[in-house]
């Protein structure tokens, strides 16, 4: 009996001891785990799809997306989606979706196995003024248009799309958050989805409308719309999605602006926007970043491009080794002037995706779908 009581009482010693060795070590180690931030293995890849450009967006994309966002329905001052722009004219986004126009590549879409987001627009400082004045209930005003809407159509995400290009003060930065807060919260009540917010590179370093750090516990993913660094009135050719470059030709470039996000966003909510489009001018200088003839700039979508570059034998093609995007520069045989084009290739989007991979950004977001190539997107593949 002895010896069974000894026995006894050494189990329960032991047991004790285990026990406070899962407190000690074991435990902290699973609370550790619990508190981290889900990162999802799979990067986002983002296809946005305009209404106008659904009759061109011709690839399987497929092996490319997972996620399909149309774009778009466009918001009134008062937060509700504009239908008709006059009396006799229906609002060509809504009508593309409401019409059936859209609906053979939401189908296909979702077929292989993509997510659908709908994405909501709204431009022009004054009708955003408005927009902001009164948040909640504006915000109020587009969840009762937009749940139905994402329902019927099985969109499972917002994309707020909202795009003020001058500074903004502290009120409407704080009113923009407010709308946006209102908006996830309602969206989270309906059970219909998640939601992603578009905002400009620029906005991480300058006072814009979109407060990141305010909206940042409100939104999913935020999409950096890299891109149109140089545009249709550049003084000066240039690339429209320079990775590098800040400091020494450039103000600022893709990377710079990635950095100062990441300073302000966990990277795998960040979408790294890139465009399938570029843009050309002309020029009296063959060289690149020469000086641009006024009101000549136009886009040059990569598909065109590449149609050009089979059919020009004095077209000149190059990369620029900072921006990593390439160039095209050819005489206009009419004047004595010259083309020059820079534009994304299949190689500017491998560099892209590496670039992804390198930060650990939740993924990438392609403007738009319909503009690219035969092979553009090929990368894609690998991220």
């Amino acid at each position: 009996m002895g010896k069974e009581l000894l026995l006894s009482t050494l189990g329960i010693i032991a047991g004790l001891i285990i026990g406070i060795i899962v407190q000690v070590i074991i435990s902290p180690k699973i609370e550790a785990q619990d508190a981290a931030p889900f990162i999802p293995l799979k990067k986002h890849v983002v296809g946005f799809l305009p209404y106008w450009l659904l009759d061109k967006a011709d690839n399987d994309y497929s092996p490319y997306l997972t996620t399909l966002t149309y774009f778009a329905v466009t918001l009134e001052e008062d937060g509700h989606i504009m239908t008709k722009t006059s009396e006799q004219e229906s609002e060509p986004g809504w009508y593309a979706l409401t019409s059936g126009k859209a609906d053979p590549h939401l189908s296909k879409a979702k077929e292989d196995g993509m997510d659908l987001s709908l994405a909501v627009f709204m431009a022009g400082e004054e009708e955003i003024g408005e927009l902001i004045e009164f948040p909640e209930k504006h915000a109020e005003n587009l969840l009762e248009d937009i749940v139905p809407l994402m329902k019927e159509y099985e969109f499972t995400d917002l994309n707020l799309d909202v795009e003020s290009v001058n500074e903004a003060s502290p009120e409407e930065r704080m009113n923009f958050t407010i709308f946006t807060k209102t908006l996830k919260e309602g969206l989270d009540d309906a059970g219909v989805g998640t939601l992603s917010i578009d905002i400009s590179p620029t906005a991480f370093i300058k006072p814009y409308l979109v407060d990141p750090e305010g909206v940042e516990p409100y939104i999913d993913t935020m999409i950096v719309m890299g891109y149109d660094y140089h545009w249709p009135g550049s003084t000066v050719t240039g690339a429209v999605a320079p990775l590098y470059g800040y400091g020494t030709f450039a103000e600022f470039d893709v990377a710079t602006s990635i950095t100062e996000a990441k300073k302000i966003i966990p990277a795998h909510k960040l979408i790294l926007g890139i465009p399938l489009y570029g843009y050309g001018w002309e020029t009296i200088d063959t060289f690149p970043r020469a000086a641009t003839m006024p009101s000549s700039g136009t886009v040059a979508s990569n598909r065109r491009v590449e149609e050009l570059l089979t059919e020009c034998d004095q077209c000149e093609r190059g990369v620029e080794k900072e921006s990593e995007e390439a160039y095209v520069i050819y005489p206009n045989n009419d004047t004595e002037l010259y083309h020059q084009i820079f534009y994304p290739d299949k190689q500017a989007t491998q560099v892209k995706v590496q670039f992804v991979k390198n930060e650990e950004l939740g993924g990438l977001a392609l403007w738009a779908l319909g503009y690219e190539g035969k092979d553009m997107l090929e990368p894609l593949k690998d991220l």
